[in-house]
């Protein structure tokens, strides 16, 4: 029992220290996108998702020698306010390809803050839902009714106890706001059109075959199940279970990883240097701290990064506070939220060239993408000629809602370094497929020599997607890959080679085992 509390206590730590990284590497913009053909999300105040047309892509990846992003631009892309266009390229293959299986991670929905400045008004924010309040969207009322069934579901613990949609007029730190909920309506909308004439689910779908987890915090419960909901209006409670993830990696039983932990204080100690160095920064959170009134220390520690994105996100004007004797008070202004911006995505230029955040995400999310390609696997084998199919089914569907400190290391331990930092409600889809079968009469043609990438009939492939782009072939696992020849999908057999053994080689191991304890190098 003392080991297991002793256990315990260090996990708590560590989820301490990442929700410190978090907020240090909040807003980093790690993939500049530009839209080259959208299709509009909302019609006036609410519509439903779009369906892409043609082939015209987002740019994944930036393009050389563009100019240095706008602060205040990437703030407002990390909003996500749901007014603006999407394309979503979800669901699409090539002609006759059987989609098997879809994994998605989110993140929760547009949050009140987690932190208050001193001295200032808190943001005056309503968490109660009303589809007459803005953002709106049409399926809100009978989201309300429907959660209101709640309790025929399977919760569990400690989740059950968890309200199921926010309900303060005046929000609580942290809170899910109406906006959130709107956020993820619609990213089940984009799904539920996306995957609706691929017969993913049946229309008497058995419990086994959704899979959905949460950690126990209310916003990601209560993000999953707009998200839940707009995939599958009206779905029957009684065949869902709601499933508990106590951390925020979700590494289930394998979350114990020395190695992981002293690659995240490595990581720390190199933000806080570059942090500290950074002389406009300290200028400007010392003119800050001299306007309230606090010391810089003071203001340091009340994030006030946190509560101004939310001041920026819903439109509200910067805090003030009266001019009194001395000269102090006045506002918090856009240009030094814009300095603490820039200096952030400088950070994240320094990160990807130190390397450390990279191992400690290898490490981080090696259990989540272990149990994502098992989960593919035994879906793919599932689906082989003549195997009696598995009574009650696959998990064909499966929904992780995450934070911030969840989907970052996801992204970086795929090799999507260049990434976009996780927006509100930011969505990451693992898509599987199969290649038609060879048809009766024709010949089952092997790969010519040294052309590994065609087809054979039955195969199975991967499909990676990130806020609706198709990102596979900027995965380290694929990026090799031709995408010009005869088999424009990547191999699934590439990702399990890459859970299994090759995402190790960074840390010089071979085994996740072996990587959590030896001493990095």
């Amino acid at each position: 029992m003392l080991a297991r509390n002793r256990f315990l206590l260090l996990l708590g730590l560590g989820g301490a220290a990442l929700a410190i990284i978090s907020l240090s590497l909040q807003f980093l913009n790690l993939i500049p996108t530009t839209p080259i053909a959208e299709v509009p999300v909302f019609q006036g105040v609410v519509g439903g998702p779009g369906v892409p047309q043609g082939k015209s892509r987002k740019r994944v990846l930036p393009a050389p020698h563009s100019q240095k992003p706008d602060p205040l631009s990437e703030a407002f892309g990390y909003c996500n306010t749901p007014n603006r266009t999407e394309q979503a390229w979800e669901g699409h293959s090539p002609v006759d390809y059987k989609l098997l299986s879809v994994q998605v991670m989110i993140r929760h929905g547009d949050r009140y803050p987690l932190y208050s400045i001193p001295k200032t008004k808190r943001p005056a924010i309503d968490c109660t839902l009303s589809s007459k309040r803005n953002p709106s969207h049409p399926l809100m009322n009978a989201f309300i009714s429907h959660m209101g069934q709640g309790g025929r579901g399977h919760w569990e613990s400690p989740l059950g106890s968890v309200a199921r949609l926010p309900n303060h007029g005046a929000c609580e730190m942290g809170e899910l706001t109406q906006t959130g909920i709107v956020q993820h309506l619609l990213n089940g909308q984009v799904l539920h059109q996306a995957y609706k004439h691929h017969n993913l689910l049946p229309s008497a779908w058995s419990p086994r075959q959704v899979w959905v987890e949460t950690t126990g915090k209310s916003r990601t419960l209560q993000s999953g199940l707009a998200l839940l909901y707009g995939f599958l209006p009206d779905f029957d409670w009684t065949k869902l279970t709601v499933r508990h993830q106590w951390s925020t990696l979700f590494c289930g039983s394998t979350c114990d990883c020395p190695a992981r932990n002293k690659y995240l204080e490595e990581e720390q100690r190199r933000q806080y240097r570059l942090r500290v160095a950074d002389t406009e920064l300290e200028r400007t959170y010392a003119d800050m701290a001299r306007t309230l009134g606090l010391p810089t220390r003071q203001l340091r520690a009340a994030n006030p990064i946190d509560s101004l994105l939310c001041h920026l996100c819903h439109g509200l004007a910067f805090p003030c506070i009266p001019t009194g004797e001395g000269g102090v008070g006045g506002c918090l202004t856009t240009a030094q939220f814009s300095v603490i911006r820039r200096q952030q995505l400088g950070d994240e230029v320094d990160r990807r060239r130190a390397g450390l955040y990279h191992k400690y995400a290898i490490l981080a999310m090696y259990p989540y993408l272990n149990r994502t390609a098992s989960k593919m696997e035994r879906v793919g084998k599932g689906s082989e000629a003549g195997k009696r199919p598995r009574s009650g089914g696959e998990e064909v569907f499966t929904l992780s809602s995450a934070h911030d400190v969840t989907m970052a290391p996801l992204l970086s331990a795929l090799g999507l370094e260049e990434a976009r930092f996780p927006r509100f409600a930011a969505r990451v889809v693992f898509e599987l497929w199969k290649s038609p079968p060879v048809t009766q009469g024709q010949s089952k043609k092997k790969p010519d020599k040294g052309d590994k990438s065609k087809a054979v009939g039955g195969e199975l492939f991967i499909r990676v997607l990130y806020n609706g782009e198709d990102v596979t072939f900027h995965t380290t696992f694929c990026r090799p890959h031709d995408r010009h020849t005869g088999q424009p999908l990547c191999p699934l057999k590439n990702f399990l080679s890459f859970v299994k053994r090759d995402m190790f080689s960074v840390v010089n191991a071979t085994s996740y085992q072996e990587a959590c304890y030896k001493h990095p190098g």
